[in-house]
């Protein structure tokens, strides 16, 4: 039941206690967890920016609808996408399954024949829209291991993508800022700290066939 309980101690907090900081161990589980996240095809198209400069973290709140979380935690996750997605990124990921498994180019081919026609012929809107569902994917996974280590989360979609790309200089990395997630931990006097989880009975929001 641990991990239930872990989920029931989470919540978006409102308020990080500015004077506690993760351990280097800890940033070091939310890297790998975050490199471990499930993705389509494995491709990985997305990346995280971690910022744990507090003069980024405060110039970066006027571009998050004030949410003086951004400056108040430890550190500032920024999940990004490419700007641009190409089948030099499928070349490179089958480059990379054969270089760690071994795996015979018969048994590769058909598969990489069918990323790279696969990317060729979606749109730009299209590719973003589905690396941006990928990034959701890191974020919930992201929350849920931040939760089991009692880390402290808030996940935020309120945020100007552009300031952000334009004052982590993204574009330098040929990156665009999707979603953001500050960790750290609960302030004592956070008024959100102590009150219940509010949400539906479980068998309102599953069902079973």
């Amino acid at each position: 039941m641990n991990s239930i309980e872990n989920l029931q101690w989470r919540y978006a907090v409102k308020k990080f206690d500015e004077h506690k900081f993760l351990s280097e161990e800890q940033i070091n589980i939310l890297k790998e967890a975050f490199n471990l996240t499930a993705t389509s095809y494995g491709l990985q198209p997305v990346k995280m920016v971690v910022v744990k400069n507090k003069d980024l973290q405060q110039q970066l709140v006027a571009h998050s609808w004030n949410q003086h979380q951004v400056a108040q935690a430890s550190h500032l996750l920024v999940l990004c996408t490419p700007k641009e997605l190409t089948t030099k990124d499928v070349e490179s990921y089958f480059k990379l399954v054969k270089d760690i498994r071994n795996t015979p180019d018969e048994i590769l081919n058909p598969f990489k024949e069918f990323l790279t026609n696969d990317i060729e012929n979606k749109s730009p809107e299209v590719l973003f829209h589905w690396m941006k569902n990928q990034a959701y994917i890191a974020l919930g996974n992201l929350m849920t291991v931040a939760a089991n280590e009692k880390i402290d989360s808030c996940p935020m979609e309120g945020f100007v993508p552009e300031k952000y790309n334009e004052i982590l200089d993204l574009d330098k990395y040929n990156l665009q800022s999707v979603l953001v997630l500050p960790v750290g931990f609960r302030a004592e006097d956070d008024y959100m700290k102590d009150l219940k989880k509010v949400r539906r009975k479980t068998e309102e929001v599953v069902i079973e066939l």
